[in-house]
Order: C-alpha cells, then sequence, then structure tokens
C-alpha cells in the first residue's frame, strides 16, 4: 500500500490537468487544478471552490434526493434542480385535481409551498484522506478502524453523518462528512410540456429546448440544524448561495460543473465492458416489452398517465442510454481500444486475467438475476401483497394495466429464462383472481422470487469478493502507466469538479451542430398531435410576442439550452453550472448521444454536457409562472 501511495504522490506532483476531462477532487483542485484552469479563464481560487475555514462554492451545492445534485440559489434555502430530478416527488404530491405534472406549480408565497415527505438534501460538510490511518489492515481489522474513524468523526460534528469511501478500486479512501435536511418542500416547477419537452424522442439529443428544471426550499430547526418536518421550521439559511448571471454564454467562455456523479467505468477491463453490454442488453429487451405496454395505456388515459408517468421515465431513460451506449462502443471501437490498453501495460496482466476468469464464472448467475430482476421484479402485483391499503403504493397501481404488463412480461421471462433458473409461473388469472386464491399465488410467487433473487445475489457478491483485489491491481497499474499524465478515480456519488468551455460540436461529416439552441427551436418542434412537443399557450404566446423581458439575449433571443465540454454523468442531472466567477449560468440536465460510451472513455471532440440556460429557467418562472416572489429572493450579477 505505501509503495502505491508513493507511486501516485509521484504522478500527482508532476500533474498540470487539462480541461475537459476529469471529474475531480475537491481538496486536490489547488495542487492539480487551479493553474489549468486559469488557463482557460477561471477567476476563482481553488479556496473559493473549497475552504474548510469559510464558506466556498461548495457549501452551495447539495446531493438532491439521492440520485441528483441541486445548487442554493438564495439566503433562504431555495434551491434548484432539474424538472427530471424532482419528478417522481413531484409526481407523488399530484392528483387528478392538482395535476402539478402535468399543469405545473409556482408557489406565490411561502405558505402555499408544499412538504414533500420523503425528499431529502445532503451538504457535503468536509472530505479527508484516511488511506494511511487504514494502510495494511485487512479484514476485521480494516473494518474495524473505518468504525473508529466514523465514530470519532460522528462525535466532533453530531449533527453530521460521517462515512469512509473508496476511490481508485479501493486504493484510496477518503472520510467523507454530510448533513442531511429533510424538511424539503415543493416550490415551483414549469409544466411537462416544458420540463419534459421532446420527451423520450429528445432525452439524450441534441438539439434540446427542454426547460428542465424545478425548485423546492430547504426548512430547517430553529438552529438552522437538520430537523424533521414542523410547521415551526423556518427556511434554512446556507453558509453559500449562488449568484445568477443573466450575461448569457459565448463560444469558448470558461465553465464548470459541481456536483454529485454516480457511477463510471473507466477503470475496468475489456472483459468487464463486455460483461456490461450483455447485461444491459438483457434490461433493454426486457423494458422494451414493459414500456410498450405501459405507453398504450398512458396515452388512452390521462389518469392512468399521471400514475405511470414516472414509472416510465425511470424505466426509459436508463433503457435509451444502454442502446446509445452499444452503438457508440461499436462506432468508436471502446472495447478494441481497451484491449489495446491493457495490452501496453507493464504491469497488470496477472490482475486482467484474473478478472477475466472471475466474470466468466459469475455470467450465468448475472444474466439470470437481471432477467428476474427486469421481469417478474417489475411485476406491482407481487408487491401488493404486502402493502396495507391507502398506502401511497395504491395511489399509483392500476390493477389493469399491471396484469397486462405481467402477460407480457410473463412471455418474455419464459423465452429468455435459463432453464436452470427458471420459476415456474401461475396463470394469470390465478394470479389476479379476486379472492384468497390470488393472493396466496401472489404471496407465493413473490416469495419464490425473493428466494432466487437473494440466492444470485450471494452467488454474485461472493464473485464480487474475489474480484476486488484484482481490480485494485489493475486500477495501480494503470495508475503506473499513466504516471505524469492526468488522472482522477471513478465516479462514486461524491462530489466532484468538472470544467471545460462552452463549445459546438461535429458529430459526423457534413454535421455540424451550434452550441446554443434558443425560442425559435421550441415553436419551429411544436406539435399539438404529439404529447412530447405540445407548448403550453400561454409559453407560445410570449414567445411569439418575443415578450422576453431581462432574460432576453443580446441579439432579443431567448436562449434556451447551451453546450459545453464538462465532463458529466448520472448523478449530475441538476448540477450548477458556472462561469468564471462561480455565477450560475445554468443546469447540466444531460449528455449528447454520440457520446453514450463516455462513462468508460471521455471523447473530447464528441462528448457535450447539455445545459438549460438559467435565463430560461427563470424567464418561465416570472413570465410563465408569475412567480416575482421567486425572483426576488435571487440575487444578480452583470
Amino acid at each position: 500500500m505505501k509503495k502505491f501511495l508513493i507511486a501516485v504522490a509521484g504522478l500527482l506532483a508532476g500533474l498540470q490537468a487539462s480541461a475537459d476531462e476529469g471529474m475531480w477532487m475537491l481538496p486536490l483542485l489547488q495542487k492539480f487544478n487551479q493553474e489549468a484552469m486559469r488557463n482557460i479563464g477561471c477567476r476563482l481560487s481553488a479556496e473559493d471552490i473549497y475552504n474548510l475555514n469559510a464558506s466556498s462554492l461548495k457549501d452551495a451545492v447539495v446531493q438532491f434526493g439521492g440520485g441528483c445534485t441541486a445548487e442554493m440559489i438564495s439566503a433562504d434555502g431555495l434551491l434548484v434542480t432539474n424538472h427530471h430530478c424532482g419528478y417522481s416527488n413531484i409526481q407523488k404530491l399530484s392528483t387528478p385535481e392538482h395535476n402539478y405534472l402535468e399543469d405545473g406549480f409556482f408557489a406565490l408565497s411561502r405558505d402555499k409551498e408544499i412538504p414533500a415527505p420523503g425528499l431529502s438534501v445532503k451538504f457535503m460538510v468536509s472530505i479527508e484522506d484516511v488511506t494511511d490511518a487504514l494502510s495494511g489492515l485487512e479484514g476485521q481489522a480494516f473494518t474495524d478502524k473505518k468504525a473508529v474513524l466514523v465514530k470519532e468523526a460522528k462525535e466532533k460534528n453530531p449533527h453530521c453523518e460521517p462515512m469512509v469511501v473508496s476511490f481508485y478500486n479501493e486504493n484510496v479512501y477518503y472520510l467523507i462528512i454530510y448533513k442531511e435536511y429533510k424538511d424539503v418542500r415543493f416550490v415551483a416547477a414549469p409544466p411537462a410540456s416544458m420540463g419534459k419537452f421532446g420527451g423520450e424522442t429528445d432525452n439524450w439529443m441534441w438539439p434540446r429546448h427542454t426547460c428542465d428544471f424545478s425548485m423546492f426550499r430547504v426548512y430547517a430547526g430553529a438552529d438552522n440544524e437538520p430537523a424533521e418536518f414542523s410547521t415551526e421550521n423556518k427556511p434554512y439559511h446556507p453558509a453559500k448561495s449562488l449568484k445568477i448571471s443573466l450575461a448569457g454564454v459565448k463560444e469558448g467562455d470558461f465553465a464548470f460543473v459541481m456536483g454529485f456523479p454516480g457511477r463510471t467505468q473507466r477503470f475496468q477491463t475489456a472483459d468487464q465492458l463486455k460483461e456490461m453490454l450483455a447485461i444491459n442488453r438483457i434490461r433493454i429487451d426486457a423494458r422494451t416489452v414493459r414500456q410498450r405496454v405501459m405507453r398504450e395505456e398512458m396515452e388512452k388515459d390521462p389518469v392512468v398517465r399521471l400514475k405511470y408517468a414516472n414509472k416510465y421515465a425511470s424505466s426509459s431513460n436508463g433503457w435509451k442510454k444502454w442502446q446509445g451506449e452499444e452503438l457508440a462502443f461499436e462506432k468508436l471501437d471502446i472495447i478494441g481500444r481497451e484491449l489495446a490498453k491493457e495490452g501496453g501495460l507493464a504491469d497488470g496482466k496477472d490482475a486482467v486475467e484474473g478478472i477475466a476468469g472471475i466474470v466468466a464464472s459469475r455470467a450465468e448467475a448475472y444474466s439470470a438475476i437481471t432477467l428476474l430482476v427486469e421481469t417478474l421484479g417489475r411485476i406491482e402485483r407481487l408487491e401488493s401483497v404486502d402493502q396495507q391499503e391507502g398506502s401511497r403504493f395504491f395511489k399509483d397501481y392500476d390493477e389493469a394495466v399491471d396484469r397486462k404488463i405481467a402477460e407480457a412480461l410473463f412471455a418474455h421471462y419464459q423465452a429468455n429464462v435459463n432453464p436452470k433458473y427458471a420459476i415456474k409461473l401461475p396463470s394469470i388469472k390465478d394470479l389476479y383472481a379476486k379472492s384468497k386464491k390470488g393472493e396466496q399465488t401472489a404471496r407465493k410467487l413473490a416469495e419464490a422470487v425473493q428466494a432466487q433473487a437473494k440466492e444470485l445475489a450471494g452467488v454474485l457478491r461472493d464473485k464480487n469478493d474475489e474480484l476486488k483485489p484484482h481490480a485494485k491491481a489493475f486500477a495501480a497499474a494503470l495508475l503506473k502507466a499513466s504516471e505524469g499524465q492526468p488522472s482522477y478515480p471513478d465516479a462514486n456519488f461524491t462530489m466532484r469538479l468538472t470544467y471545460g468551455t462552452v463549445k459546438p460540436y461535429s458529430p459526423k461529416d457534413g454535421v455540424s451542430y451550434w452550441y446554443y439552441t434558443t425560442s425559435e427551436g421550441v415553436l419551429a418542434k411544436e406539435n399539438p398531435d404529439d404529447y412530447e412537443f405540445r407548448v403550453p399557450a400561454k409559453t407560445k404566446e410570449l414567445m411569439l410576442a418575443h415578450d422576453f423581458g431581462r432574460y432576453a439575449d443580446a441579439d432579443g433571443q431567448l436562449v434556451t439550452c447551451f453546450l459545453t465540454t464538462c465532463d458529466i454523468t448520472g448523478g449530475n442531472s441538476g448540477s450548477p453550472v458556472m462561469d468564471a466567477d462561480g455565477n450560475l449560468i445554468g443546469l447540466a440536465f444531460d449528455g449528447n448521444w454520440e457520446s453514450m460510451s463516455s462513462d468508460v472513455m471521455f471523447e473530447p471532440d464528441l462528448q457535450r454536457c447539455i445545459c438549460v440556460d438559467i435565463r430560461y429557467v427563470l424567464w418561465t418562472v416570472e413570465k410563465v409562472g408569475g412567480a416575482l416572489n421567486i425572483i426576488e429572493e435571487l440575487e444578480f450579477v452583470k
């Protein structure tokens, strides 16, 4: 371990990070990134971004709901994130009578804000390298030392949640301290026709015109510390909130993103990548079946659409990304390039062979559990036997729709299951029988699914334990081979910074995309007969009149979205996009179709971060929603 750390230290000591690629650790910015950032236009110091002794930009960025990012934009706890990040919570709060998802919502006063049960946000308080403290320890001694580190940190920070997180395939460890606030209330969102404009057709695509935002407010106890929901709670006062720039962007402008990227696979072997593609293909095929039924039923009935909106959106996002990933892997020869990289390693060949053997040995179990989860695990009837009447489950459960989904998934499961792992399926009639027999059938099948899932998960867990030392050695070999070049760990839902510039791109010969879009594109795409491309009457009226107010660009246009070269992935949704002075200029919300292999390899010529312009967001709040009270909370800079 010591030898490895010395090698990494030597690697990083001479490092001058390049622009664009990289999900960088905040404590290392001053040493490794500050100069490179300044070279392309940044006017901030590393301490402006991450500082333990004074407020800094990191205090304005939060993990939202466990899977997205958001940022504080007022001194009274107001935050903004993506519409698709708030989507499930907005759906839960909606009813056919008050359909906030479909119609939008703008709280015109604080007392109109709606509590969002179960939603929380986490602030990162600090991050500290504890690799030395864990060096040389294994097994129970390692586990015990981690527990001591967490316990000591908790004693020093009673309102916080410490955790030890591994990086570089368990070669490096950091102690990260979070503070979680659980009283979060819904403040604003555009109608779905704006917040999801383009729907699944435009998802992962450019050009884009989606007004992808929602707003919530964080509340705290009298001492400004975390507290359970109470009408006595007050708006949280963050240590830092972001100022808003209305200057817009130009090609070549410096931009950076801070957030909580989820998972990347840039330290995996070719065999692991092949396995990933195979597993994702099982998911794609199963979800194609399920989503077809859902969509057909949603198009028939607006009540069903509301119930299944979040289920469909959650399923289809990965479904489309994985298909794009397959195409990008083939077009960009990702596997071939990874094999070439492995072939050039002086060390690590034993690790590569060890990983290959374990991947092969777990293939059957991995495929079986994936098919099980994506088919039988998606049938809500199997969940209903353990639910209480009146629970949130039944609010969004439609038996007739679930029955059609079950019929389709049963057929798909039977056609694709390995006989070695096949579960005997009951008849659909028995499963949905309006009698005790139906409950017994559902419970019996649910227990069989759970038992097999548990068994297969155990196999995979054991295989993963066998894999860890090989994966650790492989990461060490990659770091050694890249000595003198930029290096950063895979994303793992910890706070990172990525930086680059505003830039267009050319996806193929003869095709070039500009770096921004405008309201003209919204009007050009409008199709009243297509649910994904509807434009609300008021929005259309304002756009046709060019009533953009202070949110207009220099030429009088309303810019809707723009592109940067920042390196993002899932989890970065809702992340603040900031200018050279740390002012908010947009929200990151998507990647582009041509770079769907970016979780594995960064493609500088193709990879772009799609951002909604903050001016489009605030124009919607003020002009469409009439929520001047929200606008008045914000601090603008020119």
